[in-house]
């Protein structure tokens, strides 16, 4: 693994760490504002007790844990692969650059040995999946991989019921941290129930530990609503994601470009007001995971 794995010395020594994804800053965000938002995220790790460890892959190495240079170079590419499960070996053999998935992270951490991952929001069932069987990786490597990822629900872009749907058939732990309600990214409600709900970091490193040592194979979703001051309501929503998601359609936009699509637009419908909120929700679960990792 020497040649292709290169974990930052300070994350290979440290007790606890937490994972981030790069995804957010190359195809989530506009420049400067993603840089920005790296920073803040791997600073709200550090203030909660934990070593950050941002992954990418760069120059032909999956990299776990990346200096201030390699993160504002990231932040300012345009020709970054937005890599899952299925790219990740080609980035790395073909020496391009690449941004991670929740899914791509997940494999990384679990390559570190990292079990805690923070990110803004998982992907799931998109609208129509019946028909387009367009489906995110992200799910099934929850239930293959065996990294806890800390999210604000799913993206509520999605089809928020089949996503838990899905969920529940691959065994896949969804928990509600201090709510009963599954989010929806931007809103801290979605009208589903969370199938589990726990009080705290403690809590969760507990039940984390034990579904490990039983030998239960997958990860888990840990669902911290986005902050009340900063949520976006789910009605007031509803209208700029039908709006976007219309327009990718008529555009004929698919696969891995539908979600970076809808994101921008829905930036563009609210003034700026949903990235405020992803931006917020982001840096509160990066808090949530390190909490969790400095008990794990």
């Amino acid at each position: 693994m020497q040649d292709w794995l290169q974990i930052a010395p300070e994350v290979r020594d440290a007790r606890a760490v937490v994972a981030l994804e790069s995804t957010i800053i190359a195809h989530g965000m506009p420049w400067p504002d993603n840089l920005a938002t790296a920073r803040l995220l791997e600073q709200q790790v550090r203030e909660g007790g934990a070593v950050p460890a941002t992954i990418a892959v760069l120059d032909g190495a999956v990299r776990v844990g990346l200096s201030a240079a390699q993160l504002e170079a990231l932040a300012q590419s345009r020709d970054v692969l937005k890599l899952s499960r299925a790219d990740l070996p080609y980035a790395v053999a073909s020496r391009r650059a690449g941004a991670t998935t929740v899914a791509a992270s997940m494999i990384c951490a679990h390559l570190a040995g990292i079990r805690v991952f923070a990110t803004g929001g998982i992907g799931g069932v998109h609208r129509g999946a019946e028909s387009s069987f367009d489906i995110s990786a992200d799910l099934e490597e929850l239930a293959r991989t065996p990294v806890a990822v800390v999210s604000a629900g799913a993206k509520a872009l999605l089809d928020l019921p089949k996503t838990l749907e899905y969920l529940e058939t691959r065994g896949v732990p969804v928990i509600g941290y201090r709510t009963d309600e599954f989010p929806a990214f931007w809103s801290r409600k979605s009208g589903l129930k969370a199938p589990l709900r726990m009080e705290s970091a403690d809590e969760i490193a507990r039940f984390l530990a034990t579904k490990w040592a039983m030998g239960l194979c997958g990860g888990a979703v840990i669902c911290n609503p986005v902050p009340e001051a900063d949520e976006i309501p789910a009605a007031e929503m509803r209208e700029f994601i039908d709006t976007a998601v219309a327009e990718a359609k008529a555009r004929g936009i698919a696969g891995k470009a539908v979600t970076p699509f809808i994101l921008g637009r829905i930036v563009e419908l609210t003034g700026g007001r949903s990235l405020r909120t992803n931006i917020a929700l982001a840096a509160s679960n990066a808090r949530l995971a390190a909490g969790m990792a400095t008990r794990l």
